[in-house]
Parts: C-alpha cells; sequence; structure tokens
C-alpha cells in the first residue's frame, strides 16, 4: 500500500512513518519542516518539504490513504495566537480533505487529542463524554474531528479520529526534538543533561496520592501500532473516534522519581503554583479502540518508556530546543 504521511518529520508522524515501511508499504512524508526535523525522517521514505495546504500538489490517485499528523499543538501559544491554529489546523485540513476528494483518496486516519475534553467530568475518558475544550488548540482538533464527520457522511471517507495526550518513549532514531519543549519526560531529561537547572511540580495538593497531577503516558511505538490498525479498519462512509491511552495513570512525580532511578541523575525539582486549567487526573480508556482494532498497548512500564526516551536523548543531544518549562503534555 501506498500512504502519505503529512507531519511525519515530527515527533509521532515519523515513528508512524518508521512503522509504515517496516510493514513493507510505500511512504511519502509531506512536512514543512515549522516544528518537524528533516533528520527525523526515517531512511526509505520520499520526503516532500511542503505544506498541508498545498496538498493538492502531491497526491494524485496512487495513494491508498493519508495519515495526518501536521499541525501545530503548543497549548500556550494557541491562547497568544489562536489564528496561527485556525488557519493552519483547521484551514490546512479543509484544503487536505479538499485534495483527498478530487484525488479520490478515501481513507484517513487522523491525528486528534483527547484536549478536545476540555476539563474532564469523569476519568478514566471515554468517548461518550462531552466535548469543550479549553484552548484554542483543542478546539482547532475537535472542529477537524467534526469537519471529518461531515466528510465521511457526504463523500464516502473512511476515517478514524485517535486521541491521546501523554505520548513518551522513543523508537530506534525516532524521539522528541520539540522546540520549545513542553513535555514532562524530555524537560526531566534536560535536567539531567545540565540544560535545565530543575523541573518544576505545579501544584503539590492535589487529590492525588502524592498531591502532584495523574497523567496517562502512552509509549510512542503502542501509539504508532494504533494508527496501523485503524488505516485498515476505516470504513468508507464511517467516522470512528477512540481514545488510546495505557490504562494507568503516573503522577508528575512518580515520573521524576523514576527517571532518577533510570539516569542515575538526581534531577532537583521546584514546587510551584497551580496552574490554571490543569485536572488532577487524565486517564484514558482505550476499550473502544480494544474492541474496534483489536489493539493493546504492550510496553506500559514507566521505567521502560523512560529508559527509551533516555537513550534517545542521549544521541540526539544537541537537537532539542532548551526553552520552555511547563509539565503540561499533550499529543503529537
Amino acid at each position: 500500500m501506498k500512504y502519505l504521511v503529512t507531519g511525519g518529520a515530527g515527533y509521532v508522524g515519523s515513528v508512524v512513518t518508521a512503522h509504515l515501511l517496516e510493514a513493507g508499504h510505500e511512504v511519502t512524508v509531506l512536512d514543512d519542516l515549522s516544528t518537524g526535523f528533516r533528520a527525523g525522517v526515517p531512511a526509505g521514505a520520499t520526503f516532500i518539504e511542503g505544506r498541508i495546504q498545498d496538498a493538492a500538489r502531491y497526491l494524485d490517485a496512487t495513494y491508498d490513504g493519508v495519515l495526518h499528523f501536521a499541525a501545530f499543538s503548543q497549548v500556550g501559544e494557541s491562547v497568544i495566537d489562536p489564528d496561527k491554529y485556525w488557519r493552519n489546523n483547521v484551514g490546512g485540513t479543509v484544503d487536505l480533505l479538499g485534495a483527498m476528494r478530487d484525488t479520490g483518496v478515501r481513507r484517513l486516519v487522523f491525528s486528534s487529542t483527547a484536549a478536545t475534553y476540555g476539563e474532564p467530568t469523569a476519568n478514566p475518558l471515554t468517548e461518550d463524554l462531552p466535548t469543550a475544550p479549553t484552548s484554542p488548540y483543542g478546539a482547532s482538533k475537535l472542529a477537524v474531528d467534526h469537519m471529518i464527520t461531515g466528510e465521511c457522511a457526504a463523500h464516502g471517507l473512511a476515517a478514524v479520529s485517535l486521541r491521546y495526550f501523554n505520548v513518551a518513549g522513543a523508537y530506534g532514531s525516532c524521539g522528541e526534538r520539540h522546540d520549545p519543549e513542553s513535555h514532562l519526560i524530555p524537560l526531566v531529561l534536560q535536567v539531567t543533561q545540565g540544560r535545565r537547572e530543575a523541573i518544576s511540580v505545579y501544584g503539590e495538593d492535589y487529590p492525588t496520592p502524592d498531591g502532584s497531577c495523574v497523567r496517562d503516558y502512552i509509549h510512542v511505538a503502542d501509539l504508532a501500532e494504533a494508527h496501523l490498525l485503524a488505516v485498515t479498519a476505516a470504513e468508507p462512509g464511517k467516522h470512528l473516534i477512540l481514545n488510546l491511552g495505557n490504562g494507568n495513570g503516573f503522577s508528575v512525580r512518580e515520573v521524576i522519581d523514576t527517571a532518577r532511578k533510570v539516569t542515575g541523575h538526581p534531577i532537583p525539582e521546584i514546587a510551584a503554583p497551580r496552574r490554571a486549567g490543569d485536572p488532577a487526573v487524565l486517564v484514558a480508556s482505550a476499550a473502544r479502540a480494544t474492541a474496534a482494532l483489536g489493539w493493546n498497548p504492550t510496553r506500559t512500564d514507566l521505567a521502560a518508556i523512560i529508559g527509551d526516551a533516555w537513550r534517545f536523548a542521549q544521541r540526539d543531544r544537541g537537537n532539542n530546543g532548551t526553552s520552555g518549562g511547563s509539565s503540561r503534555t499533550e499529543g503529537e
């Protein structure tokens, strides 16, 4: 099969590309490198430096489907510059869907996010919870989900949206290179590398076992396997929306303590006030994904997840940015 992977030079997109290639598929990566890295594109993929708004230039009827990761994903930035997110995440996907319709490419897997749910009304998060995003980033992803639903109903698109929060770990030469970095595990590892002095813990009085926020971390390779299952499970005229997670939550302090054990570094931490909009617990239910795709995450051990991220960070030191400082984690 032949697939176009938009945003395939980014973290999740590159790992999915690697899995597609290993499965024997032909893959073209379309990425403008605004947040991705050319070095992240796995060997064997055809690379096109371009925008999703220009997908019509590159997509043709020889493709069997599209896996769509191209999006801006910084929550804080989206609040400051929402127009950037509407133009790229939403406007770019409008153009991509149009190109798919015009060329007859009728299969899509979309990298959505559990940020579409906003402040959770229950844990674990299930697909039937209300969607009420609290940031333009989450709202842009929800808007795309609505667009895909309409495309499926009106034009027979076969589509699956996968919603996830905390992606972690690495796969071979593919790992996190965000700049600026906002994800907890790579930020913690930057402390071990001497690239920041300490890690901030935002809030110590949450109703959790150790007072810090609890999040559901999913290994990026488990996530990639779900995308490969989804692209074959998609059915014409149907839009399937599935949550992905490992079903277990780990607190911020558990992540820090585990990283200390994995790396052998002390990792100083700084207590900081709670941030507005940070729920105490976010854990995803993947029961529907298990039923629909036959997917079950197997890399659920936190030490193993951090160990993979640590090995990648040591190999790739110098390619990541050093700015940021948040322990908030979102998908992509």
